[in-house]
C-alpha cells in the first residue's frame, strides 16, 4: 500500500503540481528562485540552500538520492542535474554556466548477455565543494569529488577526485593551475 502511495504522490509531485505553485513553494520554504521556465522536480530529497537559484530550462531530478546545495548557488540555463541513489552534495557560493550536467549515477556493464538498461544500476555520489565555479557545458559524472575554491573551465569531463584551489580543464579534466591563498 505505501508503495503505490509513494508512486501515487511522485506521480503527484511531478506532474500535477503546476511549475509556478512549485517555484513559490521553494521562494517560501528557503528564499531560493526557481524559474517557472525550469523542470524541478518537487521532492522531500531536494533541499536548496537559501538565495539559490535554478535559472529557466534547467532540469534537477531527484530519481532516489538526495540533492543538497549550500547557500547562494546557482544552476545555469538548460543546465541538467539528477541526483541517484549517492546523491550530489554542494557547497555554498556554487555557480555553474549553461547547459552544464551532473549525474551521480550509472549501470554496470560487465554481462554481455543483457542490455545495459537491464544491469544494476550503481551510485557513489557527486561532492562539490564551497566557492566552485562550473564552466558552461561541464560534464561531471559519478563519483566525482571537486575541492573548494575550484573553477572548471568549459567543456570539461570530469571523471575523479580533484583537491581544492585549482583550475581544471580538458576531457578528461586535469589541473591546468594551483590557486595558491594570498596570490
Amino acid at each position: 500500500m505505501s508503495l503505490s502511495g509513494s508512486k501515487t504522490s511522485r506521480f503527484v509531485r511531478r506532474f500535477l503540481v503546476p511549475r509556478i505553485v512549485a517555484s513559490g513553494i521553494h521562494w517560501l520554504r528557503n528564499r531560493s528562485k526557481v524559474s517557472h521556465r525550469a523542470e524541478v522536480d518537487f521532492s522531500p530529497n531536494l533541499r536548496l540552500g537559501p538565495r539559490s537559484t535554478i535559472s529557466s530550462f534547467a532540469k534537477i531530478k531527484v530519481l532516489r538520492g538526495q540533492l543538497v546545495t549550500g547557500r547562494r548557488c546557482q544552476i545555469g540555463p538548460g543546465s541538467f542535474v539528477s541526483a541517484h541513489d549517492g546523491g550530489i552534495h554542494i557547497g555554498d557560493d556554487f555557480m555553474c554556466g549553461p547547459n552544464v550536467t551532473i549525474v551521480s549515477g550509472s549501470y554496470e556493464f560487465a554481462r554481455l548477455d543483457i542490455p545495459f538498461r537491464e544491469q544494476r544500476a550503481k551510485s557513489k555520489g557527486v561532492r562539490i565543494g564551497n566557492n566552485v565555479s562550473l564552466g558552461a557545458g561541464t560534464v561531471v559524472i559519478d563519483g566525482v569529488h571537486i575541492g573548494d575554491n575550484t573553477m572548471v573551465m568549459a567543456n570539461s569531463l570530469v571523471t575523479r577526485r580533484f583537491p581544492p584551489n585549482c583550475v581544471l580543464q580538458g576531457n578528461p579534466a586535469r589541473i591546468v593551475l594551483n590557486r595558491n591563498k594570498g596570490s
